[in-house]
């Protein structure tokens, strides 16, 4: 598991990595393999509808799917690492990017992820 940090996310950090993680890396290491992330248990990893691509697209469904206004992100890009942002913010900021991002919309249930390979939705219910 990723070891403790303190911010407004931590809960869903752990969370995420309990819920969608095949194997729990230290954070460090973890973050350098975000861009090309291989960790993802595929049974909870759904790709990402080709028509879906932007933002705005993206925001709306996962807001369809029950996330809330702001999100937890965890990413490779310092600046976005560790701040909980406003759906649109976040989204506007790493889509198309290819940045390794996870987006935490509800703990262990819900989140996105972007990487250099592609997009995905990342979802499991309790």
């Amino acid at each position: 598991m990723l070891p403790h940090r303190e911010y407004a996310g931590m809960n869903h950090e752990q969370e995420l990595i309990k819920a969608f993680f095949a194997k729990p890396k230290n954070r460090k290491k973890f973050l350098l393999e975000l861009s090309h992330f291989k960790a993802l248990d595929p049974r909870y990893c759904f790709t990402l509808p080709k028509v879906e691509h932007t933002a705005e697209q993206i925001a709306a469904l996962l807001t369809r799917k029950g996330a809330p206004p702001s999100y937890a992100v965890i990413s490779e890009n310092f600046r976005l690492d560790g701040k909980e942002m406003s759906i649109l913010q976040a989204l506007r900021e790493l889509v198309g990017y290819q940045m390794g991002t996870f987006l935490s919309c509800v703990p262990g249930q819900l989140a996105y992820f972007e990487d250099e390979d592609g997009r995905w939705i990342l979802e499991r219910s309790r």
